[in-house]
């Protein structure tokens, strides 16, 4: 492999509205050898991608299936309502949902098509403020409206892939420091770095008990020359005791 190649890459994928610039910032500050590839993908296409392959972590709108994934809930997004230039909501700042609900039209297509029949006069539109931003339609004007729950996105990716990259990854949407305790990097030195302690415990241990017994063997070597002289260790007959036995016959 080409060293000045990337050792490996991280696929993101994210849907419209969701501005994921700041954390690719950080990953490419912390792990300039793991590049990142990142996707704009449909919404119908925001879990697919996951179970395809295609991508190793996704930023998704909610509700989804959430069958097999890992899942963390993020933010929540402001609902609006889209109308026509000219409409009557330019007039108010926020819109009550009961207020305009026989305006909006059924259609289960990407928010890009819900705008183009919007601009095309088939009716209202209720979609994430962040998401009409950035289609940018100019023809087109949106309210907050009230009465109905925000857009919730998470962060989701498989729980059959549990790849360091991925927790780390994770752990910078999460706002955790490069120096963070839960991160997977910091994890794995602290688990080698125990490991080494252990490893030099049991080194320091092996030679202390190697000295032991080789000064072990050293008396007992010692001790076997002393015990070859002759009369060692018996007490030499004293002169005057063979005198006094002599006397007493």
């Amino acid at each position: 492999m080409d060293s000045e190649q990337p050792a490996a890459i991280l696929r993101v994928a994210f849907v419209a509205g969701v501005a994921p610039g700041k954390w690719f910032r950080r990953w490419e500050d912390r792990f300039p050898d793991v590049a990142l590839a990142s996707e704009l993908v449909e919404d119908s296409q925001q879990v697919a991608v996951l179970h395809e392959g295609r991508a190793d972590v996704a930023f998704v709108r909610l509700p989804i299936d959430r069958e097999g994934l890992h899942l963390i809930p993020l933010y929540e997004e402001l609902p609006v309502v889209v109308a026509p230039k000219g409409h009557e909501i330019q007039a108010f700042e926020e819109v009550a949902f009961a207020e305009i609900e026989d305006e909006l039209f059924e259609y289960d297509g990407g928010a890009s098509e819900r705008l183009d029949l919007v601009e095309g006069g088939a009716g209202l539109a209720i979609l994430p403020m962040s998401v009409v931003r950035h289609l940018n339609r100019p023809e087109l004007r949106y309210r907050p409206v009230t009465g109905v729950p925000g857009y919730e996105v998470g962060v989701a990716w498989l729980r059959e892939n549990e790849s360091e990259a991925i927790q780390e990854f994770i752990g910078i949407v999460r706002g955790r420091s490069a120096s963070s305790s839960r991160q997977a990097s910091v994890q794995r030195g602290q688990q080698e770095a125990a490991k080494q302690r252990r490893s030099d415990r049991s080194a320091a241990q092996s030679s202390e008990a190697k000295a032991r017994n080789e000064a072990s063997q050293a008396g007992k070597g010692r001790g076997r020359k002393g015990a070859g002289k002759p009369g060692a260790g018996k007490p030499a007959a004293g002169k005057g005791h063979g005198q006094r036995r002599r006397r007493a016959r």
